[in-house]
């Protein structure tokens, strides 16, 4: 039978864990102005944990994302700039959400009700994640900052109809928040006034080693859970075709360094996108919940983490069109390699493809997507050879 004593220790450590519960924080600040005299404001969440995210209201953009080693060592592993002057002269989606429409649509039109649409191309001949000036672009509110048990910061911005050439006005909240079980979670919600199409999702380049690592991010292995993927032409529109992983370079259902197939030139869908820039099929509709999409771990710090959303697909892209032209935060130029981006979201130009999950939306309907980075220090899974 438990003491008195146990007792009073039991309640001291649930003191402690309550105290610790508490201890997420969100921080507001400023990023500077931009160059029509705004000012950017930023907010930093942290946990008791050693991790802090630092959001920009200029695209609702991680800037920063520090995460202690295996070793306790922190680093930042979100690569961007450290002054908002390059994120509105060079902008590189670094951390940043896309949309009205994120990825790519054919030629930079779909139609609607019997009417097309066009919208500005920006990738070649397509439109990339919502054309010349997408939602990464613009400067949003912030409508809320809560500290607590789960820290959080709301941005909104409201898209009125016809910009970019969407329809309808869509208001849009991009929530982060960040819970003492080192949970990054994102979710993108948005309403319209009129039927639209919206694919929204986060562009944040990752490299556990940490930004600017030399090391970059080719060692990384990750894990995704996907029996097929969708093959693109050589403008990285998909071909419609749902094609199994197995036997290929696409296969990621055993864990697997980035470098070891990226530059594998013996299959064209890796020449045509000079590496991973594809979508991998997790499933075939949005659902309630959230689902396994990619796990992604540093042997050599021991970060990892684990990406859970509501979404059907996932792009995986491997930092093909870094150039060293532009350097970051740790004032290292950026190369090839250097970075991964992991974005779950609906399939690219899924407005023109049949087949596809659904990207309109509706008055009265509120499009979610949810999406759960669970950071973590640990082990490493043991890499296919």
């Amino acid at each position: 039978m438990p003491t008195k004593s146990a007792y009073l220790v039991a309640a001291a450590a649930a003191c402690v864990l309550g105290g610790t519960a508490e201890a997420a924080t969100a921080k507001r600040g400023s990023f500077g102005k931009l160059s029509d005299g705004r000012e950017v404001a930023s907010v930093t969440l942290a946990n008791g944990r050693g991790v802090s995210v630092t959001l920009l209201a200029y695209g609702a953009t991680i800037q920063s994302l520090v995460m202690p080693d295996r070793n306790g060592r922190k680093a930042d592993v979100a690569l961007g700039y450290d002054n908002i002057g390059l994120y509105e002269t060079k902008p590189q989606y670094f951390g940043g959400i896309v949309g009205r429409f994120g990825n790519r649509l054919a030629e930079g039109k779909f139609k609607l009700d019997g009417r097309t649409y066009q919208t500005p191309v920006n990738n070649g001949k397509n439109a990339l994640h919502g054309g010349t000036k997408g939602f990464d672009k613009v400067l949003w509110d912030v409508v809320s900052v809560k500290s607590g048990p789960t820290a959080s910061v709301t941005f909104r911005y409201v898209s009125r109809d016809g910009e970019m050439g969407y329809p309808g006005t869509l208001t849009v909240d991009a929530i982060h928040s960040l819970d003492e079980k080192n949970h990054l979670t994102i979710e993108y919600r948005a309403t319209t006034n009129k039927a639209t199409v919206v694919n929204l999702t986060n562009h944040n380049y990752w490299n556990l080693s940490g930004e600017g690592s030399a090391n970059g991010a080719m060692g990384h292995v990750v894990t995704i859970p996907a029996q097929t993927y969708l093959p693109t032409d050589d403008g990285a529109i998909p071909t419609g075709e749902f094609k199994s992983v197995a036997g290929t370079v696409f296969d990621f259902r055993i864990p697997r360094a980035v470098g070891d197939r990226v530059r594998d030139a013996s299959d064209q869908q890796i020449v045509w996108g000079r590496g991973y820039d594809h979508n991998w099929v997790i499933g075939r509709r949005v659902i309630p919940g959230q689902q396994l999409m990619a796990r992604v771990q540093d042997p050599l710090s021991g970060r990892s983490f684990e990406l859970w959303s509501n979404q059907p697909g996932l792009q995986f892209y491997s930092g093909n069109f870094f150039d060293a032209t532009s350097s970051g935060k740790a004032g290292k130029i950026y190369r090839m390699g250097d970075a991964i981006v992991m974005e779950p979201q609906n399939f690219p130009d899924a407005p023109n493809q049949k087949g596809f999950p659904s990207a309109r939306l509706d008055p009265g309907q509120t499009y979610r997507n949810v999406m759960t980075y669970r950071l973590s220090t640990g082990q490493v899974a043991k890499r296919k050879r």
